[in-house]
C-alpha cells in the first residue's frame, strides 16, 4: 500500500510499505479520507518522541474489507472502564501505533462505528477526534446546560468550529475569540452570537465580560488560563484541552478560590462520550467545516497549512 511515514528529523515520505496484517480482534479498513489534527504536528516535529518510522494520523473514514460496511474510526485506543480519566494503557491512534495517513489500516473492531448517514467522506473523516474533544469539553467535563453561555477561544480550528456547532445545537449561547475578524464572522455563521478580536482589543477578557456572564470557557491555547478565568462569572468553569501557544502559565490564586472557579483538564473522550456525540450527530443539521482536501502524497503541504491560517478541518484523500 501507499502511506506517508515520519522518518528521522521529521522527514515525511510518501512511500510503498507492506499492507498491515490484522491481529486478534482487528479488521482491515480501506481508507477513503484521513483527517489532520494538531497532534500530527507534534508527532512530526518530535514533541511526541515515538519510535520511527511511523504513519501519523488519528482520524479516518473508509470501508471494512471483511463486510463492506462504511465506517469511521474512534481514534482513542484502550480508554478503559473509568469515565473521569483514561487507563494507563490508553493511546491515541497515530503514535506509537500506525495511523491513518495510508490507504489501509488494521484497527480494533471495537473502534469502528457506522459513518453518519448522508455525510460525505470528507465530513465523516473530519469529525471524530476534534468533535469528541469538543463534546467532552462541553458536556461531560464542562457541564454545559441549555441557556448557559460558553466562550470558545481561537475561532477557526477544527475543535473550535465543532464546539461552536455542538454548543449551539445544545441550546447554549456561544461567544468566540480570534485575531481575525473574518474568522469571527464565519463563526457567527455557524451559530456564535458574538466575538472579540483579542489582537485589536487591549483588555479582551473585559470585552468578553461586557457581552454578559460567561459560564464556561474552552481553552486550547494554554498560555491564556488566567485570562480565561478572568472571563467567567463566579462559580464558572474553564476547561483546558490544548497548549497551542505555551505550556507554562502563572495564575493568581486568590481570585480562583474567592470566585469558586473550576479549572478542568480534558483530552479526547471515552467510547461512552463517542456514543453521546453520535447521538447528537444523528440529530444535527450542521456539518463539519472542511477547509481543504489534499492528496495523500501532499501530506507535508497539508500540515504546513494546518500550522498556518485555515478555517475548519483539513483532509487527505487516501483512495
Amino acid at each position: 500500500m501507499q502511506a506517508v511515514r515520519v522518518h528521522d528529523g521529521g522527514e515525511l515520505r510518501y512511500e510503498t510499505v507492506p499492507d498491515p496484517v490484522p491481529g486478534p480482534g482487528e479488521v482491515l479498513v480501506e481508507l477513503h479520507r484521513a483527517g489532520l489534527n494538531r497532534r500530527d504536528l507534534l508527532v512530526t516535529t518530535g514533541v511526541y518522541p515515538f519510535p520511527l518510522p511511523l504513519i501519523p494520523g488519528s482520524d479516518g473514514a473508509g470501508v471494512r474489507r471483511d463486510t463492506g460496511e462504511e465506517v469511521v474510526i474512534l481514534p482513542g485506543l484502550r480508554w478503559g472502564d473509568r469515565e473521569d480519566a483514561f487507563a494507563p494503557e490508553f493511546e491515541v491512534l497515530g503514535g506509537p501505533t500506525d495511523g491513518t495517513y495510508a490507504e489501509l489500516i488494521a484497527i480494533a473492531e471495537e473502534n469502528l462505528y457506522p459513518r453518519p448517514a448522508g455525510w460525505s467522506w470528507e465530513e465523516s473523516a473530519a469529525f471524530p477526534l476534534a468533535a469528541l474533544t469538543a463534546y467532552r469539553s462541553l458536556f461531560p467535563r464542562g457541564g454545559l446546560l441549555p441557556g448557559e453561555t460558553v466562550l470558545v477561544l481561537g475561532a477557526g480550528s477544527g475543535v473550535s468550529t465543532l464546539a461552536v456547532q455542538l454548543a449551539t445545537q445544545a441550546g447554549a449561547r456561544v461567544l468566540v475569540t480570534s485575531s481575525s475578524d473574518e474568522k469571527i464572522t464565519r463563526s457567527l455563521e455557524l451559530g456564535a452570537e458574538a466575538g472579540v478580536n483579542y489582537a485589536t482589543t487591549e483588555d479582551w477578557p473585559a470585552a468578553v465580560r461586557e457581552l454578559g456572564p460567561v459560564d464556561l470557557v474552552l481553552d486550547s491555547v494554554g498560555a491564556t488560563w488566567q485570562q480565561s478565568l478572568d472571563c467567567v462569572r463566579p462559580g464558572g468553569r474553564v476547561v483546558v484541552f490544548g497548549a497551542t501557544r505555551g505550556t507554562e502559565v502563572e495564575l493568581r490564586v486568590r481570585p480562583l478560590y474567592f470566585g469558586q472557579l473550576s479549572l478542568l483538564g480534558t483530552m479526547m473522550g471515552s467510547p461512552r462520550d463517542f456514543d453521546g456525540l453520535l447521538r447528537m450527530v444523528a440529530d444535527a443539521v450542521w456539518r463539519p467545516v472542511v477547509d481543504s482536501v489534499h492528496p495523500l502524497a501532499d501530506a507535508a503541504a497539508a500540515l504546513r497549512r494546518l500550522e498556518g491560517d485555515h478555517f475548519g478541518k483539513l483532509l487527505l484523500a487516501c483512495d
